[in-house]
């Protein structure tokens, strides 16, 4: 985490090292709970990060409000399709920021599943989708551009035994008992890396919601393989939950834009997908 952190800000791991431990002194609490494996928010951080965003999120449309840009003046509309997982995870922040920064064009935006979006895109009745692209099918039809890709890691419960071992592969995973997620075809793609491997994963529970998953697993129901974009560290309940890499290899979950193969985007709809791409890498605030 602290050597991502330190790439994208173009500093030393040990600046952004000393930079959290100064901005803990000066708050009088730990923003992360550091272990043998790495740091993690701690709860007061992750309330700490959502204050800072919220921050934030003022002084950017405070900026964006007191000059008139050129982008103020381009009108127009666009409707756009997003899946499940990605409009709660991902969209709603960059959208937000988009019609800040354009608000005289109209986004209609429609939640639908995979399949419906590719239709909708090949029919002409969406302009662009955000979606799990890595789940694409028809890409002899449709163009995918990734905006990012989000790794599938292992949850589990703090304390549990797993937690102990210095290599975790699926062999390990397919003793636990296992919690899967099924929105967003979340369940095919899991079974599909399984299906390369001699093992097969023990479910007991299957759920399209992701904060039911989130609660099964820090209560100690079973453990599940999930991307970093709909990790949290804390359950509702407040119970905590530990990400852990795993030794076998699992493809990322890529989140990106799809549009119809061949077809000339209107100028809005080219606006919202330059912004998309720009935000989702941090160089739109």
């Amino acid at each position: 985490m602290m050597s991502s952190a330190a790439s994208m800000c173009n500093v030393t791991q040990s600046a952004i090292t000393l930079s959290i431990k100064s901005l803990e002194e000066q708050i009088g609490f730990d923003l992360f709970e550091r272990t043998a494996h790495g740091v993690n928010l701690s709860f007061e951080g992750q309330r700490f990060l959502g204050k800072a965003r919220e921050i934030l999120s003022l002084v950017s449309n405070a900026a964006i409000s007191s000059v008139e840009s050129e982008a103020s003046k381009h009108s127009g509309s666009i409707t756009v399709g997003a899946t499940d997982t990605v409009m709660g995870y991902f969209l709603m922040p960059h959208l937000a920021r988009f019609k800040s920064r354009f608000p005289h064009i109209d986004v209609n935006i429609i939640e639908m599943g995979r399949q419906q979006i590719e239709d909708a895109l090949i029919a002409g009745t969406l302009d662009i989708a955000v979606m799990l692209v890595s789940n694409l099918q028809r890409q002899d039809e449709l163009a995918a551009s990734v905006l990012r890709p989000s790794q599938r890691r292992l949850w589990l419960p703090s304390r549990h035994p797993l937690l102990l071992k210095q290599s975790i592969t699926l062999a390990d995973v397919a003793k636990e008992p296992m919690v899967m997620l099924t929105v967003d075809e979340a369940e095919e793609s899991a079974l599909n890396y399984w299906s390369h491997l001699p093992q097969e994963p023990r479910i007991v529970l299957r759920s399209a919601n992701v904060e039911a998953i989130r609660t099964a697993v820090a209560s100690g129901l079973g453990v599940t393989i999930l991307s970093d974009m709909v990790f949290r560290t804390w359950s509702l309940e407040g119970d905590r939950i530990e990400a852990r890499d795993l030794a076998t290899r699992v493809p990322p979950m890529d989140i990106g834009l799809s549009w119809r193969l061949g077809a000339t985007l209107s100028p809005s709809a080219q606006e919202f997908q330059s912004f998309i791409k720009a935000a989702s890498v941090g160089i739109v605030k």
